[in-house]
């Protein structure tokens, strides 16, 4: 072996035995210390800590904020983790802005399960965050949430609002652990799964005092939470906060729809509620407020009440009649106040007669619709009334009646379209064409909700189709809603059928006929009357359907007052100035607004029905 071999090979040996000298000695030394580690490691945990994302927001058809979202906490506690020597509470209490007496109970109800975090309260600010994190308290910690705020204060409703969660929520979907929050009613809930986002999570390494070490592994198995979807709505929310403010002190309904995309304008439901008043921590004292008081603010009547459509039904009746042939637009019944059948008369206020189809519509002739479903239903070509009444309950279907439309909102109501099976069970299979009279004029048994009378609007606007009315019109990081919103429904009428109709509702507007009062100049309002009764007992209800201009519309609308008597003492003018705000961007009628915000319903009925109920509830 030569000289430079020989030197590295010495070299090597010793490198060899040093590293050998080094790993011996930290073994022995870890040997010797290896009762420290094992302390240590038993004093250390990951901690996993759920990270709540940003909600969603909610925009109008403009860009305007309808809903936003505000940063808030929620105060946790870990009983087992308080510091046994006690904490400042009279600090605590004064940052939470709560009573002692809340705390203690709070603090009792988190000694049943020691371990769990326990909410103290929720929505507390940020200001207040920081105060209470300089307190530093062991076992008192903050879960980062978002609150809703409303901008224009208007469409409880409709929009829906934000509630913790139930065990049904949490059996349903695994997506929520107890203390979660979700939507309820309205938007909120319909698009739950777009606005709350996805939770994220974050771990951090505590020790045997709980207390925090930092980020386990500098944060790298972190997951971020995702905010929510921003949605943009079909609502014009100045137009919302406009119709709202007419309807102000009465019940019913207003519902405005583009015909050409079946996007609603407008869904007013009243009475509403300011939405800020479920939000915070009087939510709850102010949703029983709510639930109790009769007048139902917490439904929404566009979309879930029946009511009797009225007279707006008769445009669906000449339809039919024309389609299957039993009447033409010339077609003339007399009318001398009412018609009379079987010792009985179906009343009707006083105006020209005979009248053609045209002039019928425009002045809402109750006879005369009368003679056109009693022709429809005892057409031979059916071989009998019942056979009749299923095929008019085909075409009446076909218009959107008597089911659900598909809407974007939960709970939408069908209303009531009677059938053969029905009339056969009430009356033991023994009626006639006179039984189901009344159904021509829209009574009796007839149940529609404010949303299908609107699309009635809507149909007849677009001469015989209709497009699903919906809510959203897009969704952030989304090319298109849902592809059902761009779906045409046809009805089972030819569309040639709707022009005497539609000349019809103009005349009445524009011409001679009870929807004068929706007149606007140089707009071509299109509109039709009704007025629905309700019981012998109470005032009759006021309704109108209209659409503007009479080509090319742009809104289609229905507005429907409980006890407002003539279609055309209440429900024309609001309709009226509701489609001027609309078109025009202004309103020349302030006297109307006036007018309207002025008429007070006799809510007599509501009245009694609220103290029958308030002294029920102070007996228990």
């Amino acid at each position: 072996m030569g000289n430079s071999a020989k030197l590295r090979y010495n070299v090597l040996r010793i490198v060899v035995i040093g590293v050998g000298v080094v790993l011996l000695g930290r073994l022995l030394w870890m040997q010797f210390n290896a009762e420290e580690y094992r302390e240590m490691a038993r004093g250390n945990s990951i901690k996993e800590i759920v990270e709540y994302p940003m909600r969603g927001e909610i925009l109008d058809r403009n860009g305007e904020y309808i809903v936003k979202s505000r940063v808030c906490y929620d105060v946790m506690v870990v009983y087992n983790e308080l510091p046994d020597e006690g904490f400042d509470t009279t600090r605590l209490i004064s940052i939470l802005d709560i009573s002692r007496e809340k705390l203690d109970r709070e603090l009792r109800k988190a000694s049943d399960n020691r371990s769990a975090q326990t909410l103290i309260v929720g929505y507390l600010t940020q200001d207040n965050k920081l105060r209470l994190d300089e307190q530093n308290i062991p076992g008192i910690y903050t879960r980062f949430r978002t609150a809703r705020e409303y901008p224009r204060k208007v469409g409880g409703n409709l929009l829906g609002y934000v509630s913790e969660v139930k065990e049904e929520d949490i059996k349903a979907d695994s997506y929520y652990t107890a203390g979660d929050y979700k939507g309820s009613n309205g938007l909120e809930s319909a698009y739950e799964e777009l606005l709350r986002g996805k939770k994220g999570v974050s771990y951090y390494i505590t020790n045997s005092h709980h207390a925090n070490l930092g980020a386990y592994n500098n944060g790298n198995n972190d997951i971020p939470p995702q905010r929510g979807l921003t949605l943009t709505s079909t609502i014009d929310i100045r137009l919302q906060e406009f119709a709202e403010d007419l309807m102000e002190g009465k019940v019913g309904s207003i519902v405005a729809i583009e015909p050409a995309t079946g996007e609603i304008l407008a869904m007013v439901s009243s009475p509403s509620y300011n939405p800020d008043l479920l939000v915070g921590r009087q939510r709850g004292n102010n949703y029983m407020e709510m639930f109790h008081d009769q007048r139902q603010p917490l439904f929404n009547r566009s979309a879930k009440a029946k009511y009797p459509p009225g007279s707006t039904f008769k445009l669906v009746q000449g339809l039919i009649a024309l389609e299957e042939g039993v009447l033409s637009p010339s077609t003339k019944y007399p009318c001398h106040e009412g018609y009379r059948y079987g010792g009985r008369t179906m009343k009707c206020h006083a105006h020209s007669s005979p009248l053609d189809l045209r002039d019928a519509v425009a002045h809402s002739c109750n006879a005369y619709f009368c003679y056109v479903f009693k022709d429809m239903i005892t057409n031979s070509k059916y071989g009998s009334v019942k056979e009749g009444v299923r095929v008019w309950n085909d075409y009446v279907y076909s218009f959107g009646f008597g089911r659900q439309l598909g809407t974007d909102l939960y709970g939408e109501g069908e209303g009531y379209v009677p059938t053969p099976e029905f009339y056969d069970s009430r009356y033991n299979g023994r009626w006639n064409w006179g039984t189901v009279l009344s159904c021509s004029i829209g009574q009796g048994e007839m149940g529609c909700t404010p949303l299908q009378m609107a699309n009635l609007a809507a149909i007849i606007a677009n001469r015989g189709y209709y497009y699903t009315p919906h809510l959203i019109k897009a969704i952030e990081g989304r090319d298109s809603i849902d592809r059902r919103f761009y779906e045409r429904h046809y009805t089972m009428v030819d569309s040639v059928n709707f022009v005497p109709i539609v000349e019809g509702m103009w005349r009445s507007v524009n011409v001679s006929g009870t929807s004068r009062g929706a007149y606007l100049e140089g707009w071509d309002v299109c509109g039709k009357t009704g007025t629905a009764q309700s019981s012998s007992k109470t005032p009759d209800h006021s309704t109108f359907l209209s659409f503007a201009p009479k080509n090319n519309p742009k809104i289609a609308i229905s507005v429907y007052v409980e006890y407002g008597g003539f279609g055309s003492t209440i429900a024309v003018p609001i309709a009226s100035l509701i489609e001027e705000m609309y078109l025009t961007d202004t309103i020349t009628r302030p006297h109307l607004i006036e007018r309207v915000k002025n008429f007070k319903p006799n809510y007599g009925y509501y009245d009694r029905k609220q103290r029958n109920y308030d002294a029920k509830r102070n007996k228990q």
